[in-house]
């Protein structure tokens, strides 16, 4: 898909080594396992969406700004800003200014490019926006867990 829908703001990219055997687009909600990048859909189902969410949210890297693609082995740049904004697509719905933001699923499994209302504990974004119940898009603010000025309940030193 590589779509990096950034909007607005100030970007804190990192580079984040990648495993060879994994494929990541531009665009892709990402997720630390031990030193390397990997989306969402890579993280294991844990019983619900709502465990599932709580999982990443602890993990949460950020967007990633390149792509990986078969036996890439390169880091990829990372935002894990807080501060810049990028428009992601959700389920439909009413989202309020502020809203906690994760991602969502598609049969039991995270989806790398789609977000849904989640929990304030297991969320990895915010709305930047207020919009009705017709929208297939949103702007939306990172909440990384590796990142110190974030919202996410993960984001502590120590």
């Amino acid at each position: 898909m590589n779509r990096l829908r950034f909007r607005s703001g100030q970007v804190q990219l990192r580079k984040i080594r990648v495993d060879a055997n994994t494929i990541i687009e531009a665009g892709d909600l990402l997720w630390l396992d031990g030193t390397l990048a990997r989306p969402a859909s890579d993280l294991d189902w844990n019983t619900d969406l709502a465990t599932t969410q709580a999982d990443f949210s602890a993990k949460f890297l950020g967007i990633a700004h390149q792509a990986s693609g078969p036996g890439d082995a390169l880091p990829i740049s990372v935002d894990i800003s807080s501060d810049s904004v990028y428009e992601l697509d959700c389920s439909p719905g009413n989202y309020e200014l502020g809203q906690p933001i994760g991602p969502d699923e598609n049969s039991s499994s995270l989806m790398n490019q789609q977000i849904e209302a989640a929990p304030a504990g297991s969320a990895i974004a915010r709305s930047a926006e207020f919009t009705n119940g017709t929208v297939s898009s949103i702007r939306v603010t990172l909440c990384s867990a590796f990142c110190t000025s974030s919202a996410n309940v993960h984001a502590g030193l120590g």
